[in-house]
């Protein structure tokens, strides 16, 4: 019998009429959906019968229709707008927290971190600062994965278990540190869905983009066509491998006219 497979959906801050995002680069808003695009999702998935899980409850990999609901960044909207809706359908979701931007504009406080916490959601790990973390010496990565996790672990009063890796990038020195700081699990932007073969440190997510159409996004969810991001997804990081991470951002500011994430 084939294996569960399931979808790692990646959200980032939503947009809020009359409310300014914490960023406004090209490059981040093409990650920035409005609150009403990603309630239309929610309501696709509930009224075609999916589940929206956290990591941990993904993990068990259910036979039902499913994906994971995963935000990144720890913007102040991950509470005022996208919990309310995951109520509203009966989903739940992991929050990854960039820990030092908590308490700063557009993002959460800490108490707001409580209360996502004390609502059920599942609260993950984004690193300390958004580095690109394979470009870190081996303090710095202590830092941004061992550090961030006990200052989160410090704010909700219990162990911290997910992590994700800011721009999706990471390498065996990424892995490793994970293991040494106590995660069970590290995710990335690559694009394939997830099963009970799929290394706990190495969970795949698609990430959900401004344009995305309704018809695509069930597409996704469903684990169609991600070969082909999957492809364009190797290409990139071929160029990145080659140009290092900081030439590749600048080479694409210039050919797409956008910040790269």
């Amino acid at each position: 019998m084939a294996a569960s497979r399931i979808v790692f959906l990646m959200y980032h801050e939503l947009e809020l009429a009359g409310r300014k995002l914490c960023q406004s680069e090209p490059g981040y808003v093409r990650y920035i959906l409005p609150l009403e695009t990603f309630r239309s999702q929610m309501a696709w998935l509930k009224a075609s019968g999916w589940r929206g899980l956290n990591v941990g409850e993904a993990l068990c990999y259910p036979a039902e229709p499913s994906v994971c609901i995963t935000f990144d960044d720890g913007c102040e909207t991950d509470l005022i707008a996208a919990a309310p809706v995951l109520r509203e359908f009966g989903f739940n979701a992991t929050f990854y927290l960039t820990a030092g931007f908590l308490n700063t504009p557009g993002y959460l406080k800490a108490s707001q971190v409580c209360d996502l916490d004390a609502q059920g959601f599942q609260i993950g790990c984004h690193s300390m600062t958004h580095p690109y973390l394979a470009d870190l010496t081996e303090p710095e990565l202590k830092r941004e994965m061992v550090d961030a996790k006990l200052l989160i672990e410090s704010i909700v009063g219990h162990p911290i278990e997910h992590f994700s890796c800011p721009g999706g990038r990471y390498d065996e020195r990424t892995l490793r540190m994970a293991r040494h700081a106590g995660f069970a699990t590290v995710a990335n932007s690559q694009f394939y869905a997830n099963s009970s073969r799929t290394n706990s440190y190495e969970l795949g997510r698609v990430a959900m983009l401004r344009d995305l159409a309704i018809e695509e996004f069930g597409a996704t969810c469903r684990g169609r066509g991600l070969w082909k991001k999957r492809l364009q997804h190797q290409a990139r990081r071929g160029a990145q491998r080659v140009l290092g991470n900081r030439a590749y951002d600048r080479l694409r500011a210039i050919l797409l006219g956008e910040i790269g994430r």
